[in-house]
């Protein structure tokens, strides 16, 4: 019974936390050195659609797979030949959820702050680049060392290389 409440709390708990950054990263933790599956869970808040969601990638964390997702495209940006944001670029209705992934090898214990930029159809834009607290927060995971945290995810093999 016990389970089932936390359960529903922490379900409860994400879905609030979707609602107060309106983009959010997810795991909220994960291992240092693990290859780890994020997903990417972008709200068009008001009545305009969203049209663009740019990723800003943390320091120390190297992108290794961008999934490829019906209906929508992606650009990168790159800093040699390590990706340092992704573009994707979907309609996402007003109210609308829209969720994108991608696998990444995790750097060293510490703190990923995930700033993010959305672009709405009238070309208003919103900057996802706060503190926690703030009006418009970044996501953040927390890297942890090894045998601090569950283990990650392991890569999906349908997932493609940008």
């Amino acid at each position: 019974m016990k389970k089932h409440i936390a359960a529903g709390l922490v379900g409860i708990a994400c879905s609030l936390a979707v609602l107060e950054a309106h983009v959010t990263v997810t795991p909220r933790e994960s291992v240092a050195g693990a290859e780890q599956i994020y997903t990417v869970n972008a709200m068009a808040e008001g009545t305009v659609p969203a049209t663009t969601l740019e990723l800003e990638i943390p320091a120390g964390i190297h992108v290794t797979q961008i999934a490829k997702e019906d209906g929508v495209t992606f650009d990168v940006k790159k800093d040699g030949d390590r990706i340092v944001s992704i573009i994707w670029k979907r309609e996402i209705k007003p109210k609308g959820l829209a969720r994108f992934t991608f696998t990444a090898h995790n750097p060293q214990p510490g703190p990923l702050q995930w700033k993010a930029h959305q672009t709405f159809a009238d070309g208003s834009m919103r900057h996802w680049v706060g503190e926690r607290g703030t009006k418009e927060p970044a996501s953040v995971t927390t890297i942890v060392p090894k045998g601090g945290a569950k283990a990650a995810a392991p890569a999906d093999a349908e997932h493609k290389h940008p």
